[in-house]
C-alpha cells in the first residue's frame, strides 16, 4: 500500500508501531514508563540534557555565562539518551511531565525550581543572571519576537522536514517538499533580516541568537539531517555569515559539546561536571 491508498479511520487509535528511528519509544500516552531516580551533582544548576538542538541552546547559555564570570552558573550537565526512552523514567517526568529534554534544576534556592522548555529556561537564566536579555523596552520585545519565532518555526525544521526528509521509514515525496518548502522559507526571513542586523536583535548578541543557531545555524553549518545540499543552504550568505560569527565564540563550541553523542569524537563531551572536563577530555572519559 502507498500514501495515496490511505483513507483515515473515523476515529484514530495505536494499536502498532509506526515505524521510523523512534518507533520503539513513541506512545500516545504521557507518564512515566520505568522507576528512575535523577543524578545529582554539585553545583547550583543541574541539567539533564542531550545535544539536539534544544539541548545545545541552554548549554551555550551557560559556557556564555560561565565565560563571564558567572560563578552561580556553575552546572551538573547529565546525559539523558532519548533514543533509549530515557526522558520516560519517573524522576524526569516529575522534572517535566511532556517528557523532553532540556529540564533545567535550580538547588541555589531554598525550594529548588524545576525549568523546562528551551525558551523558558534561556529566559530563566537570562533574568536570574541580568544578561543577554536587554533591558530597554524594544531592544526586550525584538529579542523575544525571535526567541518565540524560534520556538513557533523549528517544529517545522525539526518535526516536519527533518522527519521526513531523514528518519521517516518511507519517503513521501508531497511531505518533504511541503517541509523543505517552508524551511526555505524560514532561511529567507531569516535572511533578509540579517542582512540588515548583525544579531537577531540588532547589534547586541542575546538569548534569541542562542535558541535559533543550533538549528538554523547547524542547518547551514552542515549539522543536521545532512540536508544542506538538498536545500541548497549556501544560497543565504547572511545566515551563514551569521552562523559563523556565532561559532567563533568559545562558549557557543563549548555549549555544542556538553551532552553530544555525534559527529568527530573529539567535539564530545556526553557528560560535564568542570569546566575542565573540556581540557582533559579523552575517548576514555566519555560516557559509555
Amino acid at each position: 500500500m502507498n500514501s495515496t491508498d490511505y483513507t483515515p479511520p473515523k476515529i484514530w487509535t495505536w494499536d502498532k508501531p509506526n515505524g521510523g528511528n523512534f518507533a520503539g519509544i513513541n506512545r500516545p500516552t504521557a507518564g512515566s514508563r520505568v522507576q528512575q531516580d535523577m543524578p545529582v551533582g554539585r553545583h547550583p544548576l543541574q541539567l539533564y540534557s542531550m545535544g539536539t538542538p534544544n539541548g545545545v541552546k541552554v548549554t551555550i547559555m551557560l559556557e556564555e555565562l560561565l565565560s563571564l564570570g558567572h560563578a552561580g552558573a556553575e552546572y551538573d550537565a547529565w546525559l539523558i539518551k532519548i533514543s533509549d526512552g530515557g526522558q520516560f523514567g519517573s524522576g524526569f517526568v516529575d522534572l517535566n511531565p511532556n517528557s523532553k529534554i532540556p529540564v533545567l534544576m535550580d538547588r541555589s534556592v531554598s525550594h529548588p525550581i524545576r525549568v523546562f522548555e528551551s525558551g523558558s529556561i534561556l529566559m530563566y537564566l537570562a533574568e536570574k543572571f541580568n544578561v543577554f536579555l536587554p533591558k530597554d523596552l524594544h531592544a526586550r520585545t525584538e529579542t523575544l519576537n525571535w526567541l518565540f519565532w524560534q520556538m513557533s518555526s523549528a517544529p517545522y525544521l525539526g518535526g516536519g522536514f527533518g522527519h521526513f526528509y531523514a528518519y521517516a521509514p518511507v519517503k513521501i515525496e508531497y511531505a518533504i517538499d511541503r517541509f523543505a518548502m517552508e524551511v526555505k522559507r524560514q532561511l529567507d526571513v531569516l535572511d533578509q533580516h540579517l542582512a540588515k542586523n548583525e544579531y537577531l536583535a540588532g547589534n547586541e548578541y542575546t538569548i534569541a541568537d542562542m535558541a535559533v543557531f543550533p538549528w538554523y545555524g547547524g542547518l547551514v553549518k552542515g549539522w543536521l539531517y545532512s540536508a544542506a545540499e538538498f536545500l541548497s543552504v549556501h544560497e543565504y550568505q547572511h545566515v551563514n555569515r551569521w552562523a559563523d560569527t556565532l561559532y567563533a565564540r568559545p562558549a557557543v563550541k563549548r555549549g555544542r559539546m556538553v551532552n553530544q553523542l555525534r559527529g568527530e569524537l573529539s567535539e564530545q563531551l556526553h557528560e560535564r561536571h568542570e569546566a575542565s572536563d573540556f581540557d582533559t577530555q579523552t575517548q576514555d572519559k566519555l560516557v559509555k
